[in-house]
């Protein structure tokens, strides 16, 4: 009787055990994977082209002959240009800009003027994102910039008995604003450019041809495209 008492004792025990030994054991529950936090571009170098169309509106003309009368219709024209610069990933950025500038047809009663130019600018801007995704992240934002540099101008004024041509090298400024999408790599932008020039002259070896157009403003619509790298 003994004997067969133990006999269950000892099944009982081996098919009891494990699962006794099972409850004992902790329960983890499964490691759910967190994506991380985006936190878009931490700074770097970029490349940037743009171009764009634009109007050159200026205050008075000053001629030797005093022929050039004020001017009453804005010339239209373009420009194209390329830079180098640096994101700082916080919203802060400068480059380096090149353009060519063309622009013809502001008049003077009958006097035309005609603009070359090449112009270079340092810049500094200030990015804000409006996607909340962090910068370089992707998404839509804004921004604001200024920039001072220099244009070499090649002019042509041409009126009833009057053609008179000529360089310049003159300090230059700029005011910019507009929109952009961020795609990461690549960020597009459209926005307003206004480029104030103080005059614009010619130096002909005969004075007789002289000519000095004062207080320039060319406001551009202008589109550009930032490769970072």
């Amino acid at each position: 009787m003994r004997k067969l008492i133990a006999a269950f004792l000892l099944v009982g025990t081996a098919v009891a055990g494990p699962a006794i030994a099972a409850d004992l054991v902790p329960y983890y529950p499964p490691v759910i994977d967190v994506p991380d936090v985006d936190y878009g571009v931490a700074g770097g170098l970029y490349l940037r082209g743009s171009v764009a169309g634009n109007a050159w509106w200026a205050k008075d003309a000053a001629s030797y002959c005093g022929c050039v009368p004020a001017f009453d219709k804005m010339g239209y024209g373009y420009s194209v240009g390329a830079g180098f610069g640096y994101d700082s990933g916080h919203g802060v950025r400068a480059d380096i800009t090149l353009d060519y500038l063309s622009n013809e047809g502001l008049k003077g009663g009958d006097h035309t003027v005609n603009l070359r130019s090449g112009l270079a600018l340092a810049n500094l801007y200030y990015d804000f994102n409006l996607s909340g995704n962090g910068y370089g992240a992707g998404g839509f934002g804004a921004y604001v910039g200024a920039g001072i540099g220099v244009a070499k101008n090649y002019t042509e004024v041409n009126g009833p008995g009057y053609y008179a041509y000529g360089h310049s090298l003159e300090a230059a400024a700029a005011v910019m604003a507009g929109v952009s999408y961020d795609f990461g790599s690549y960020v597009a932008d459209v926005g307003y450019r206004g480029i104030y020039m103080n005059k614009v002259m010619n130096q002909p070896a005969n004075i007789q041809n002289a000519y000095l157009i004062n207080d320039n403003f060319i406001n551009e619509i202008r589109t550009s495209l930032r490769y970072r790298f």
